[in-house]
């Protein structure tokens, strides 16, 4: 669902309250007055027991609640900008929230995580955050957050093709139609401010690679399909074999493939490195005589996200020291005869949404929680089981190298024993690894660090 069709400059307002509750029945009252079904005293109740049981403070002044109703639209949004702050409970050091989005969703709205992600994700730039809080007037914070929602904002800057970019993007178009490959990767995050494919590699079918989400800014498709992979490390084509991996798991590539990747150094504004992948070998050892790297009952979706937060806990850390974590993802039926618990379960009691992977809150959640012992188990919806639950499984059929410790080998042998991928982040090398079928697959380089 795009965005920008939940916004309306009707429920943008100037907010009155210095509280949450007083600054959620302002937006209440723009919101909720042309439908007489929906109850502004039960939704307030709602949001605030929300409230209570999980902050929706996101960071940078700017608080999401949001609360799922019986109605009848899919959601409606709500919008609240204060110049001199709302008091939040969940804001650190008491930072003062400046904007504040509601959103109200229908029970039936199979996309309602998804949208969550994306408000999120959209309003985490500081820089945007910046622009709606200094707009001038709210048709001015309309304008610009209707432009955000749209992906106006999000668009590329079309880098400048100089002399030696255009030598590699016609000998890249050559070796793809000598190769027979079915599409030419593109690295975008080598130019500052991304690229648009479809300007440089008009005549093949091309994959835009990126850390930021890219959104057309029409109702049409873009020609070039793009899958968004974080990667901290300035080596060429650090991104490729967790692009391949997600391209694989999407259905954006099959493994009879082959592709041509164009990149380099991230922010370098030059693509210098030119590789063919054959993506059947590039994955063989993985699949031992299978062809499937992503188990039945996992979706896409949900992988990502748990290699977008193992990929962050490897970089980040908590508290600037260097976390080591398991995660174990799908099958959760036998996964769970094969674990006990080492702490009481945090995640237990929980409603499903508010403890599914892919709910953007659960960010801090999963990162507090990383420093317990055992590992995470997620169904493959997205929904985390529990935490600090200790591996009892064995393989003696896959040597580890040397230097491995104990979570790899619980993440190799459990991957043996039942249908699901586990991801180690390495305390000590700060490197993240899946495993299938007790093949481990590095994802990212070692000892990382954030640009």
């Amino acid at each position: 669902m795009r965005l920008e069709k939940i916004i309306a400059r009707g429920r943008i307002v100037e907010l009155r309250s210095a509280d949450i509750k007083g600054a959620l029945q302002e937006l209440l009252e723009v919101s909720v007055s042309r439908f007489p079904d929906l109850k502004p005293e039960t939704l307030l109740r709602g949001l605030l027991q929300r409230e209570s049981t999980m902050t929706t403070y996101l960071g940078e002044g700017v608080s999401l609640p949001h609360v799922r109703v019986k109605m009848g639209r899919r959601y409606i949004l709500a919008i609240g900008r204060s110049r001199t702050g709302v008091k939040h409970d969940g804001a650190k050091d008491d930072e003062p929230v400046r904007l504040i989005l509601m959103l109200l969703a229908d029970e039936k709205a199979r996309d309602y995580l998804q949208v969550l992600a994306s408000l999120a994700r959209l309003v985490k730039e500081p820089e945007l955050v910046r622009s709606l809080v200094e707009a001038p007037t709210l048709d001015d914070l309309y304008e610009r957050l209707y432009a955000a929602f749209g992906g106006l904002l999000s668009r590329p800057v079309q880098a400048q093709q100089n002399r030696t970019n255009r030598l590699m993007i016609r000998e890249a178009e050559r070796i793809a139609q000598g190769a027979n490959c079915s599409a030419i990767m593109v690295f975008g995050d080598t130019f500052v401010g991304g690229i648009e494919p479809d300007t440089w590699f008009g005549k093949r079918r091309t994959i835009l690679v990126t850390r930021n989400l890219v959104e057309s800014t029409d109702g049409e498709e873009d020609e070039s399909e793009v899958i968004q992979v974080r990667s901290f490390s300035n080596q060429r084509l650090a991104q490729l074999r967790s692009a391949m991996l997600v391209a694989l798991t999407r259905g954006v590539i099959t493994f009879t493939d082959r592709i041509c990747c164009v990149g380099g150094i991230a922010g370098s504004n030059q693509f210098d490195t030119l590789v063919v992948v054959d993506v059947e070998r590039e994955f063989q050892t993985l699949l031992t005589g299978q062809n499937d790297i992503l188990p039945e009952d996992v979706k896409p979706e949900v992988l990502e996200r748990v290699i977008a937060v193992a990929t962050e806990l490897a970089v980040e850390g908590r508290e600037g020291r260097p976390v080591g974590c398991l995660f174990v993802v799908g099958d959760t039926t036998k996964v769970e005869k094969l674990t006990k618990p080492l702490v009481l379960n945090p995640f237990f009691g929980y409603k499903e949404e508010d403890r599914n992977i892919l709910n953007p809150f659960m960010d801090e959640t999963v990162k507090e929680f990383s420093s317990i012992d055992g590992a995470f188990v997620i169904r493959g919806d997205g929904v985390v089981v529990s935490a600090g639950s200790l591996i009892q499984a064995t393989d003696n059929e896959h040597a580890l190298p040397s230097g491995l410790g104990s979570r790899h080998a619980a993440a190799a042998a459990v991957s043996v024993a039942t249908e699901c991928i586990s991801l180690v982040v390495s305390s000590s090398t700060g490197q993240v690894t899946l495993f299938r079928r007790g093949v481990m697959l590095p994802l990212t380089d070692k000892k990382m660090t954030a640009p």
